[in-house]
């Protein structure tokens, strides 16, 4: 199938901004292939789009008051600076994973505008100031790592130029979290970005892609002394009514990462219970989003794609004759067909953010490395 993308840069003149880039007559006439690539084209709207902006930022003095760009010279685009950064991702991951792609130039165009050592030197101290050990933790700085995961893992040479750019900031970021770790007494459940789960997944691939073994190890520590005996997952309860990630599925997806086969089984028959044998796919629902344009409600179009990763990923983790992979890959299709569906320009609520889940979706991202 092939899907023209005529108006996707220009979603709506009220949203572009006064600093936005004009799209150009190849934009306009863009043609895309696959879904993938079709999923590159919203990120590539976006990566520079500075406004709409929503920025997490405390100011410390009068001086702070500075515009998005100013302040994140690389991530200011796609409406905040976590998506901008998992938007880099995607369009890292299909260079990575499309060579045939027919936007590489483009991508490769995009990626070399932002990844420069003098944007990454702001990048830097901007996470480095006052007021800020907290900034985008967990789930934004796990993104960046992923991102750095992506890089590595590449002999492209320009991608392993713009892997050492970035280190800096990497070396940053992990400093940071390996001094956090030890004070988080709890996890965080929630179906939002503070959740730990996701990004403590999300962490381990990077540890292991760039073999950190010291970060890998504090990670794999508090995963355990979190969740080693965590029982009866409230899956009922889910979705909250904003979630984009499932607490009980994203918390198994995680797990299976740090255990053996054997003891994930038991511990998952355990954790979630009520996992049918009878290969039916209905027995969890997918999430409604009855208002795509509030930027909040359309999350739970986000809590589709990640459902459907985490499932494919728990029954990647099982034994071959498992009585519950046909149920939980039932449900994962399921989850998979409702939530591409809703991946599109029309409302840049969804559009600036939910092409990079679908991405890690359909590129089955973090399944084959941790079956590496």
């Amino acid at each position: 199938m092939r899907f023209m993308i005529a108006a996707s840069v220009c979603l709506s003149a009220a949203f572009m901004g006064a600093s936005a880039e004009t799209p150009t007559a190849a934009d306009n006439a863009r043609i895309v292939e696959t879904l993938e690539d079709r999923f590159a084209v919203l990120a590539l709207d976006c990566v520079h789009r500075e406004y709409p902006n929503k920025i997490s930022h405390v100011l410390q003095s009068p001086e702070d008051a500075k515009t998005p760009r100013e302040l994140t010279p690389a991530f200011y685009g796609c409406y905040d600076w976590h998506s901008s950064v998992h938007g880099h991702w995607l369009l890292t991951r299909i260079l990575n994973t499309a060579p045939d792609s027919t936007l590489l130039d483009e991508i490769r165009a995009k990626l070399a505008k932002s990844f420069t050592p003098e944007n990454f030197v702001g990048e830097l101290a901007y996470y480095s100031g006052e007021g800020r050990a907290s900034f985008e933790r967990p789930y934004g700085i796990a993104w960046y790592l992923q991102l750095i995961a992506e890089l590595e893992e590449s002999d492209d040479p320009q991608m392993q130029v713009w892997r050492e750019t970035l280190r800096p900031l990497e070396d940053a970021i992990v400093e940071k979290t390996m001094d956090w770790l030890p004070k988080l007494s709890y996890p965080v459940r929630l179906g939002t970005h503070n959740q730990t789960a996701f990004a403590f997944g999300l962490m381990l691939d990077y540890a292991r892609t760039v073999e950190n073994e010291a970060f890998e190890t504090a990670l794999v520590e508090k995963v355990l002394k979190f969740h080693a005996n965590d029982v009866d997952c409230p899956l009922s309860y889910e979705p909250s009514g904003e979630d984009f990630l499932s607490p009980c599925l994203m918390q198994a997806d995680l797990m299976r990462r740090v255990m053996s086969q054997e003891a994930f089984v038991d511990w998952l028959s355990a954790f979630l219970p009520g996992i049918p044998t009878d290969g039916s796919g209905d027995w969890l629902e997918p999430g409604i989003v009855l208002d795509a344009s509030d930027g909040k409600l359309v999350h739970l179009d986000g809590v589709n794609l990640s459902r459907a990763w985490a499932l494919e990923g728990i029954a990647s983790a099982l034994p071959s004759d498992d009585p519950r992979i046909a149920s939980l890959m039932a449900s994962s299709v399921l989850h998979r067909e409702t939530g591409i569906a809703a991946v599109s320009d029309e409302h840049y609520s969804g559009s600036h953010w939910l092409a990079s889940f679908a991405t890690y979706l359909t590129t089955r991202r973090g399944i084959s490395e941790a079956a590496q």
